[in-house]
């Protein structure tokens, strides 16, 4: 008798123990009572049991630091333990319906020793990653999310008038659900850092970048897009150089008094950029110019009455691809906008494909995109279409093929012009 009531006690333990653990899944989900969207209380709803479930594991994760869900960012601890635990609901970010989730995470950065850019690494890596882990494979085949937007407050500390101080700082992160799935099925860094690079980072609102190498991004390839064409021969030999050990401060060292052991390597000869030169560049790539024309037409835009060709600009060779990329309405702004658009919904998903045409050395120095910018008929009266073209040299491009640089790195390293006029493009600043 004694053994069978021990028995009972234990079976109600674990049935407690069982439904409060579902309570508590139940309550990191917003309840759809509390969403005001139609669409998105509907969707709060229908999904209510694969939130809940995300919700129990995310809970359930081990952390260095307390961890919690939560309706609010930025409670102190002593707040957040008697607050609402609830963070995981849907809503509309930049046109699309995403799975957001929002917590407190108090950990506490000492500003001296760690940058933004790695605080925002830390958070990362300890908690926005395991949530995206917990959340993405369970949406992941749900058409109605296209992506998952993380918040996430941490403390940092520093000095301030020789007072040591603490204050909140918050992290956004937005990634598309093609980037989540690129991420998670990554096998090694450099993919699932290509997959971060198609996300968003916000560090107390300001544009951030992650790098999981801790040593930080790779260095850009040195391209000086204003250098002048090279010299001739004679030119050369009278220019003064500084040495490569030298500083600022010290004088040119003339090229012509040293021995041949210690002058610098000649540089290469100048482009051949003759219409004869062109033409037989064409001839030469005649098979590959229609294997592009044929696998990407349709899908980069191309123009049939520009096909593929080889151009000279600024003493350079490049192939030019001409396109036309129409954009939303919601685009509608500066012409920069504009250029910036067409570069991250366009331009930049072009650069892969097309380098797979080109994979060993070329003589011509690198591809040209361009694009007319077509807007509909009702976002603008008076800007309706701008032409946008992106010289980019093959080392830029090849860095932004395996993905050790940004877009706005390919940016810099190339020229880009709108409507015949050299502009300077900040994506992140064009796009607001």
């Amino acid at each position: 008798m004694l053994r069978e009531r021990s028995r009972e006690g234990c079976r109600i333990i674990v049935t407690f123990a069982l439904l409060f653990k579902a309570a508590l899944g139940f309550a990191q989900a917003v309840s759809p009572a509390e969403i005001k969207d139609p669409a998105l209380r509907e969707l709060q709803t229908t999904y209510i049991e694969d939130l809940q479930k995300a919700g129990q594991e995310i809970v359930s994760l081990h952390t260095e630091y307390p961890f919690y869900l939560s309706r609010k960012l930025d409670l102190d601890l002593a707040q957040q333990r008697v607050a609402e635990q609830r963070g995981l609901r849907f809503e509309h970010f930049n046109g699309k319906t995403v799975l957001a989730i929002t917590g407190n995470y108090y950990a506490s950065y000492a500003t001296q020793s760690l940058s933004p850019e790695r605080r925002a690494r830390e958070t990362y890596l300890n908690i926005v990653f395991p949530i995206l882990k917990a959340v993405v494979p369970r949406f992941q085949n749900n058409r109605n999310v296209q992506g998952y937007a993380v918040e996430v407050s941490h403390h940092v500390r520093g000095k301030v008038m020789d007072v040591e101080m603490e204050r909140p700082e918050n992290l956004f992160v937005f990634l598309p659900q093609n980037a989540a799935l690129k991420l998670l099925s990554a096998k090694d860094e450099t993919g699932q850092q290509a997959a971060l690079l198609e996300g968003q980072f916000l560090l107390n609102g300001d544009p951030v970048s992650v790098w999981l190498n801790p040593e930080g991004p790779p260095p850009a390839p040195e391209h000086h897009a204003d250098a002048s064409p090279p010299a001739r021969e004679s030119e050369r030999a009278e220019a003064e150089v500084v040495s490569p050990s030298s500083n600022e401060n010290m004088a040119p060292v003339n090229t012509k008094s040293r021995g041949n052991r210690d002058a610098p390597a000649p540089a290469p000869p100048p482009r051949d950029t003759s219409p004869s030169a062109l033409a037989a560049l064409e001839a030469v790539n005649t098979q590959t110019l229609a294997a592009i024309t044929k696998d990407l037409g349709d899908a980069a835009h191309l123009v049939t009455y520009a096909p593929p060709a080889f151009i000279v600009f600024r003493q350079a060779i490049y192939l030019q691809l001409s396109m036309n990329t129409e954009l939303s309405e919601s685009a509608a702004g500066s012409r920069y906008k504009l250029a910036a658009m067409a570069f991250d919904d366009d331009i930049a998903h072009l650069v892969r494909p097309v380098m797979k045409y080109f994979k060993d050395e070329q003589q011509f120095d690198g591809v040209e995109f361009s694009t007319t910018v077509h807007l509909p008929a009702k976002a603008s009266a008076s800007l309706k279409s701008e032409s946008v073209e992106y010289f980019f040299p093959f080392s830029a491009l090849r860095c932004y093929e395996k993905y050790d640089c940004t877009g706005q790195q390919l940016i810099d390293a190339g020229v880009v012009l709108i409507n015949g006029e050299r502009v300077s493009l900040d994506l992140q600043a064009s796009e607001h």
